[in-house]
């Protein structure tokens, strides 16, 4: 028996699984992936998502830091923004996948929970570099703050 273990991704959260799949797989007779489709046994934990200790929805900056904010660091991103989707608890955001659009979702996320320490930021980067999203959920009312503080 051969184990492969992986991790796969969601919308909401990542998922580690562990494969196992019969000797005969490691053999030229039979190609892996029928060997996976013929027999396979599959363990998966789904419980990886990022929780918050704090549902206290206030941000921490003051109104001039964070009409600033808005206007330099989410209006930038705003810019180069290719799609928006709506989720159950807040929105994921699709960018270019280039490395320079990479280091400007990891800064701000690296900012914002340093003011809004209630969201929960998810990051999923293709290795093609072909596109980036980003998910920003929350607990109740996080969306809502997004559309109305952020303007998201």
């Amino acid at each position: 028996m051969t184990t492969v273990n992986f991790w796969t991704t969601t919308m909401m959260a990542c998922v580690y699984c562990t494969l196992a799949l019969p000797c005969a797989a490691q053999q030229d007779s039979i190609p892996l992936g029928e060997a996976m489709h013929n027999q396979r046994t599959t363990v998966c934990s789904d419980n990886c998502a990022a929780k918050n200790q704090s549902n206290n929805m206030t941000c921490k900056l003051t109104t001039p830091e964070l009409r600033e904010r808005k206007e330099t660091v989410i209006a930038n991103l705003k810019r180069k923004l290719v799609e928006k989707r709506e989720l159950k608890n807040g929105y994921a955001f699709r960018f270019a996948g280039s490395d320079d659009v990479l280091d400007e979702l990891t800064e701000f996320i690296k900012t914002e929970r340093e003011c809004c320490d209630f969201f929960i930021f998810g990051l999923s980067v293709s290795g093609d570099k072909s596109e980036a999203w980003l998910e920003l959920t929350g607990a109740d009312g996080a969306k809502d703050f997004m559309v109305m503080e952020l303007g998201l």
